[in-house]
């Protein structure tokens, strides 16, 4: 609880400097590039403490964290700039990979270790929805029970309990999950073998649809990231629910579910590539059509070896455990993106 209040408390300081996350775009700015240092260091310290990381591990942690903070604070940004939103939207990403290290206690190079983090992560995603479910509706009554009295209590909840909340459920969500494995996990399988038929079906019917009225897909920013966001949904789901299932069980209908969902994000991956495409060849490069190309690159390369694995486990050419290692093997290659959009894109794209 400490350190949810300790997250809830840095969100807070950028105002002891006059800056408000309600003002103007140059202090929303400021808070969407340390967004990630307001929350992850306190729970990289929380799981270098519980898992006992060596001290060469702890320093190289450190040293990320410092790093990556004064290129955010110390970069010429523009406030409403392409490249300070691409690289405050992938920053968090790659940190938060990076937190997984003191999640392992340094092992991260364990395919277990790292199976064991995505496992986190996903349980750790729900946990984390649920609260902040109950925070919306807590904001909801306590704005109504205040009006009753003629107080407005909506400046209250936009300037603390809102931020404040937001950081602090991200602290203890994960706590939650540490300390009740069981309760979250069963739930967490649940909810993935619910969703994974939902989300074939909402695939299946986009693709019928897009034939039937022979459409193109557009690639306008806002659906490039849409849509991305949706395949990066899609991925997060087959990984939690392969790093649910026993390997050593045979081929079964979920498995069989679970290849039509990677076919049809492969397909409408490529959809989007090739509207990416159109787009760069009629107006050229900018930051966020490389970044999206890159990142439905990176997914093409993920889903359609993914797919042949699968294929290769339903004729009984392999077990199931590639499916496994692949994923495990592939979490790097997004680390390392994230941080090639935070570090490298502002300086090619001149901070724009």
């Amino acid at each position: 609880m400490s350190l949810a209040i300790a997250a809830g408390v840095a969100v807070k300081i950028p105002e002891l400097f006059g800056f408000h996350i309600t003002e103007d775009s140059a202090d929303i700015s400021l808070y969407a590039r340390n967004f990630s240092f307001f929350i992850l260091p306190f729970l990289a310290g929380y799981f270098a403490w519980k898992h006992s990381i060596s001290k060469p591990n702890l320093l190289w942690l450190t040293g990320a964290f410092l790093v990556t903070a004064i290129i955010m604070n110390l970069y010429p940004f523009k406030s409403e700039g392409d490249t300070v939103a691409l690289a405050a939207l992938h920053l968090p990403i790659a940190l938060w990979f990076i937190t997984g290290i003191a999640y392992t206690a340094g092992r991260w190079k364990e395919h277990e270790q790292r199976m064991g983090f995505m496992r986190f992560t996903g349980e750790w995603f729900i946990q984390y929805v649920l609260i902040a479910c109950g925070g919306g509706v807590l904001m909801l009554f306590t704005m109504f029970i205040f009006e009753t009295i003629g107080i407005e209590a909506e400046p209250f909840m936009e300037a603390w309990m809102l931020p404040c909340g937001a950081v602090g459920a991200i602290i203890i969500s994960a706590l939650l999950v540490e300390t009740r494995h069981g309760i979250i996990r069963n739930m967490a399988s649940i909810l993935a073998r619910l969703f994974t038929p939902l989300f074939v079906i909402l695939f299946l019917v986009f693709l019928i649809t897009l034939i039937w009225t022979d459409s193109s897909m557009k690639a306008e920013r806002e659906l490039l990231i849409g849509l991305d966001l949706l395949l990066v949904l899609v991925l997060g789901l087959h990984l939690y629910s392969i790093s649910t299932r026993d390997p050593q069980a045979p081929y079964n209908l979920f498995d069989g579910l679970q290849f039509i969902l990677i076919v049809c994000a492969l397909i409408v991956d490529i959809l989007a590539l090739c509207a990416i495409a159109v787009r760069i060849t009629e107006f050229g490069f900018s930051p966020n059509k490389v970044a999206a190309l890159g990142e439905n690159i990176i997914l093409l390369v993920n889903l359609a070896w993914s797919a042949v694995l699968y294929v290769r486990f339903m004729i009984k050419r392999s077990v199931f455990t590639p499916i496994e290692r692949w994923q495990t093997t592939y979490i790097p290659i997004y680390t390392f993106w994230a941080l090639v959009v935070v570090v490298v894109f502002p300086v090619v794209f001149g901070f724009k």
